[in-house]
């Protein structure tokens, strides 16, 4: 395997991750309402902090001195939105108002996680 392989799990969370965080400051909105209702305070926090959290654990993938942590907190932050990520589902769905094809897009995201946490720990793996 050569390096450059060896880092393409990284460098395409890092695209993902600095791209998805990017947008929680450009189009906060969308952001907003996947907020769960349940959380304490205002849902732009959420997002803020949701997207700064994104861009720094880009930029941690993204240099190859700080990869190994940044594989690992990528883990870490896909593995803490699903729970979000569940509850979005859960208040699409049980909308009456919803289509079907955002009902199924939604609920057809959910298993996407698990393959963002094993290229997340394959990150952290191949780290040099």
């Amino acid at each position: 395997m050569t390096q450059r392989t060896s880092q393409a799990a990284a460098v395409r969370l890092a695209v993902l991750l600095g791209g998805a965080g990017a947008l929680h400051f450009a189009t906060p909105k969308f952001f907003d309402m996947q907020v769960p209702t349940a959380l304490p305070g205002s849902a732009r926090t959420y997002t803020q902090v949701s997207g700064v959290a994104e861009l720094a654990v880009a930029t941690a993938l993204a240099v190859p001195r700080t990869r190994r942590i940044g594989g690992a907190l990528a883990a870490v932050l896909f593995i803490a939105v699903f729970p979000a990520n569940i509850d979005l589902a859960r208040r699409v769905v049980a909308n009456p108002k919803t289509s079907p094809a955002v009902k199924a897009a939604l609920l057809a995201r959910l298993p996407l996680q698990i393959p963002l946490v094993t290229e997340s720990l394959k990150a952290r793996r191949n780290a040099s």
